[in-house]
């Protein structure tokens, strides 16, 4: 394992690589958390911190160009910018099962299913992960 093929690759992708296993660890933590407590609320906002960033990130990022600039990660992008306020305004409003549905979605989607994607060969973090 190395991080110079991230280092390499320019602050926003860096920062986004970052913020992404920042929020899988959080994540993680936040889930096996107890619900409603003040841990909860701390972890909750700085996950979603580094989940906006994440998302904002990755909308400059343009290695694989599908649609112009873009690839259809970006779509799941633009839909955590979207989930995050949702998952927030349902928690404020009580409706704490759709904020839980919308936040383990998120975590699966947005950070598992797409974090997955980034390991296939020739990506960044592939080569960070295993070399060459």
């Amino acid at each position: 394992m190395t991080l110079t093929p991230l280092l390499q690759a320019g602050p926003v992708i860096a920062t986004h690589a970052f913020a992404a296993l920042a929020a899988l660890l959080s994540g993680a933590l936040q889930l096996a958390l107890p619900k409603g407590t003040f841990l909860h609320k701390i972890t909750g906002y700085l996950w979603i911190a580094l989940m906006l960033w994440t998302a904002a990130s990755s909308l400059f990022i343009h290695e694989i160009r599908l649609l112009g600039p873009f690839s259809p990660i970006h779509i799941l992008s633009i839909a955590t910018l979207i989930a995050v306020p949702r998952a927030i305004a349902a928690a404020r409003s009580g409706k704490i099962t759709t904020h839980r549905a919308i936040m383990r979605s998120l975590y699966f989607w947005a950070l598992i299913v797409a974090g997955l994607f980034t390991l296939l060969p020739g990506r960044i973090m592939h080569h960070v992960v295993f070399g060459s």
